[in-house]
């Protein structure tokens, strides 16, 4: 029997932190794939739940600091949309997390994470 999978880059909210500061810099989003495969990782779901769970932290300490959110700029390859726990429990958006409304305030959103970061 083979040992467990070590997960902890997946919790490695430095090395993600990262990862997403420097997709900001080049004013672009990243898919869970992406960023999961640059953690050396293949996408399942399962996976893509614990990094999920991460950039809530991630996002949750930029907060305290003052700074926009990251997690933003994470998006599932098909729609270029943050999956659906992203909009769960947010306060500024009662939208539908698909469709054009949603697009437009993910892209303020990634616009204002981009100029902090430029």
């Amino acid at each position: 029997m083979s040992e467990p999978e070590d997960w902890s880059a997946i919790h490695d909210t430095q090395r993600i932190r990262a990862l997403l500061l420097a997709a900001a810099r080049e004013e672009r989003a990243v898919s869970y794939s992406e960023i999961l495969g640059q953690l050396g990782f293949r996408f399942t779901r399962p996976k893509m739940r614990a990094l999920c769970r991460t950039l809530d932290a991630i996002d949750a300490d930029g907060r305290a600091r003052g700074e926009p959110e990251l997690a933003v700029l994470v998006v599932r390859e098909s729609d270029g949309l943050p999956g659906q726990g992203w909009w769960t429990g947010r306060k500024d958006y009662s939208g539908e997390w698909t469709g054009e409304a949603a697009r437009r305030f993910v892209r303020k959103l990634q616009r204002a994470a981009f100029k902090f970061w430029r």
